[in-house]
């Protein structure tokens, strides 16, 4: 399919989440794209996007990195956003993201999810949430408070990261070789729901251990020389 030009392109990794895309297609803001980035679904997610009118890449490969990294080749626009496509997170909270990298606020813009209602996000999933943010915090001494996948940024210094992770690992990554490229990174607090269907990775200890360890794996890296200045956090 041909891509064409907007203003932001919204990448969201998709994994059989055919009864939540309806929902987080019609939160994608006027003007932006949505690419839908299938990753092997087999409820008819990819159908369900097209008959949207959106764009739809096929990413082969499993793991949630694969299908970030997918769309974020794909992407066209200046300003690329993240955003889970399960409806735990509506997009359209992206908004003010876009605008503080556009007016050159920060260069990487968290979600720090807030969950709405009992049971959103799992007790093991918070704790690993948890463990790897202290974590990341002695590694590259940025205080944020979640690694949540609701983010925005440009696309050409994404790409030059050289993201190498194609597993859970792949949002840990990036965060820290932004930070180790002294990035301006800042987080701001969304509302984190209730998801459409099972979740793939934190619905379960197994799934959560298995993320965590993938991620893991990206804060052993040595870290890159940075300019002064970097590794802030509002």
């Amino acid at each position: 399919m041909t891509l064409t030009p907007s203003d932001v392109d919204v990448v969201l990794p998709c994994l059989n989440e055919a009864g939540a895309l309806p929902w987080v297609l019609e939160r994608i803001p006027p003007g932006w794209r949505a690419l839908v980035v299938d990753n092997g679904s087999t409820d008819g997610s990819a159908e369900v996007a097209r008959a949207s009118g959106v764009t739809v890449v096929h990413e082969p490969r499993q793991g949630f990195g694969a299908a970030c990294h997918a769309g974020l080749t794909a992407a066209t626009a200046d300003i690329v956003c993240f955003c889970d496509c399960d409806g735990s997170l509506d997009p359209s909270l992206l908004v003010p993201f876009v605008r503080e990298v556009r007016d050159g606020r920060a260069d990487l813009v968290l979600g720090r999810r807030r969950p709405r209602g009992r049971g959103t996000w799992p007790a093991h999933a918070r704790a690993g949430n948890l463990a790897l943010t202290r974590m990341l915090r002695r590694r590259t001494g940025l205080r944020l408070h979640d690694l949540g996948p609701l983010r925005a940024a440009r696309r050409e210094p994404l790409l030059a990261l050289g993201l190498t992770d194609r597993r859970s690992g792949y949002p840990l990554q990036m965060v820290v070789r932004a930070a180790d490229a002294g990035w301006r990174v800042t987080e701001h607090d969304v509302p984190y729901l209730p998801r459409t269907g099972a979740s793939k990775v934190t619905g379960t200890w197994r799934g959560t251990w298995q993320a965590v360890r993938d991620m893991s794996r990206c804060l052993a890296e040595s870290p890159i020389t940075t300019p002064a200045g970097g590794r802030t956090v509002r």
